[in-house]
């Protein structure tokens, strides 16, 4: 995972081609390291303007050599949902200049404008905030683009499947079986594919919580087609384990409830759901590293394993 700390600094090949996307007279006055992404290097960058004011601009670039084999695809999936969804009801960054292919810079890097709010993965407001992510998600699936994104890709195999320590095995064999078996047919939709509450901001006033609005949708690296109960399953799973498995079928309850469409039958739905959490088997280290960097120190990797088996058995006795 990416040392960020060490990343503040903007390495001399980007940072001139930042300066080469900048208003004449503007320059790069300070960069600073930010922290919870898994995938990826991200910094904000001030930047000094003519007037004296400034402005900030965000830079994501990938330096993992595991990332930046797949930075290409991802860089051209963000910048083109990025140019999709400037003037619509979806907030999200502006693109300011990408190079996939580290053309120009010393690794394939995305530069984009800064948006106001935070992310938020306490337990507190979260009555609030889950019908809010919801509202959002069915804006997004809403969207119906001139020119579709690349189709959904599955994120794991009944083969590379985890099965958490002390997990009932019946249980997770049969959610596997489930996943073994061809894809429901399903209505194409515009997804995020990493929509969950990591990605999302908020601006939340201490003094009322209950005011929470949300300011904006960030990293669009694995903007798809597919299935809007793919979109829905991911943020439930993410919900599930940081929050407790309740709240990730409570999810595509207030998806409904927002008006939003997912499979008629249960078979179907279940699918989805399952897919998505067995896909989080395989990552519960870094996911759990990521969220204890951003302040939920809690969530060992063990507390995170315990909340994924709590989360499928959940969705096992729900839908299967």
């Amino acid at each position: 995972m990416t040392n960020h700390d060490e990343a503040a600094a903007v390495r001399p090949l980007t940072l001139a081609w930042v300066n080469r996307h900048l208003e004449a007279g503007e320059r790069v006055v300070k960069a600073e390291a930010l922290h919870g992404g898994m995938t990826a290097e991200m910094r904000r960058l001030t930047i000094g303007m003519r007037d004296g004011g400034t402005r900030d601009l965000v830079l994501r670039s990938f330096v993992d050599p595991f990332y930046v084999e797949h930075a290409e695809d991802g860089l051209n999936r963000e910048a083109g949902a990025l140019t999709l969804l400037a003037g619509t009801g979806v907030s999200a960054p502006g693109l300011v200049a990408v190079d996939p292919t580290a053309a120009h810079c010393e690794y394939p890097s995305l530069l984009m404008t800064h948006l106001a709010g935070r992310t938020v993965l306490d337990d507190e407001g979260l009555e609030t905030r889950v019908p809010l992510l919801a509202r959002q998600l069915v804006a997004i699936h809403a969207l119906r683009p001139a020119v579709r994104p690349p189709e959904y890709v599955a994120l794991t195999t009944a083969d590379t499947v985890v099965v958490p320590q002390g997990a009932d095995r019946a249980v997770w064999t049969a959610a596997i079986d489930v996943i073994r078996e061809p894809a429901p047919p399903y209505e194409g939709r515009f997804l995020h594919r990493d929509f969950q509450p990591g990605n999302v901001l908020f601006d939340v006033q201490p003094s009322r919580p209950a005011g929470a609005r949300i300011t904006g949708v960030v990293d669009w690296a694995a903007a798809s087609w597919g299935p809007a109960d793919l979109d829905v399953a991911h943020c439930s799973t993410n919900l599930a384990l940081l929050h407790g498995p309740a709240w990730g079928l409570r999810f595509a309850e207030a998806y409904e409830e927002a008006g939003g469409v997912l499979a008629a039958a249960a078979r179907e739905r279940l699918y989805w759901q399952v897919r998505d959490g067995l896909a989080c088997s395989e990552e519960v280290r870094l996911v759990s590293r990521s969220w204890r960097e951003a302040g939920r120190t809690e969530l060992t990797t063990r507390t995170v394993e315990e909340r994924l088996d709590a989360y499928v058995t959940a969705v096992m006795d729900a839908l299967g």
